[in-house]
């Protein structure tokens, strides 16, 4: 194909420029239709499909022997991962930046005594540092807006 020639894909052209696409058109512009798997993937679905009631039996069998790989297969199927739980802890209402200083002195007594896990104290000062954030952004853009204004004002009496 030559470089300056472009591709049709159902009688649109497709613009190419030595061998790549340009951003936003390829030769294929629907992409892969929603649900379609891989080729491999359907094999091997077909190969196993009625056997899982006997590879079932195996993978317990061989869990039973003590085959250790065998035994997590079969333990994570039979148990749920643990999931985030709602933890109670007393903080202040967030309603002046002030406020998060002492939020994460609690925190931190909490992780101190064993309340909190580090990891849980360390998402929950995370959580406070973003809303903290939150806050001084809020706040500068309310003060640079009244700037503005004040400065508008100053400009429209001039």
């Amino acid at each position: 194909m030559n470089d300056s020639q472009p591709d049709t894909t159902d009688g649109q052209e497709v613009k190419r420029i030595k061998g790549q696409f340009l951003p936003g058109a390829s030769g294929n512009p629907a992409g892969r239709p929603v649900g379609a798997r891989n080729r491999s993937t359907l094999a091997a679905q077909a190969l196993l499909e009625g056997e899982a009631e006997q590879l079932t039996r195996t993978a317990v069998d061989k869990a039973l022997e003590g085959d250790g790989l065998a035994l997590r297969l079969c333990l994570e199927r039979l148990i749920a991962p643990k999931r985030d739980q709602a933890i109670s802890l007393a903080l202040p209402d967030l309603t002046e930046p002030e406020n998060a200083l002492t939020a994460m002195g609690e925190v931190i007594d909490a992780v101190k005594i064993g309340s909190l896990t580090p990891s849980e104290g360390q998402q929950i000062c995370e959580l406070l540092d973003k809303w903290l954030k939150t806050m001084e952004v809020t706040e500068f853009a309310q003060r640079l807006a009244t700037l503005e204004e004040q400065v508008g004002l100053l400009h429209s009496k001039q």
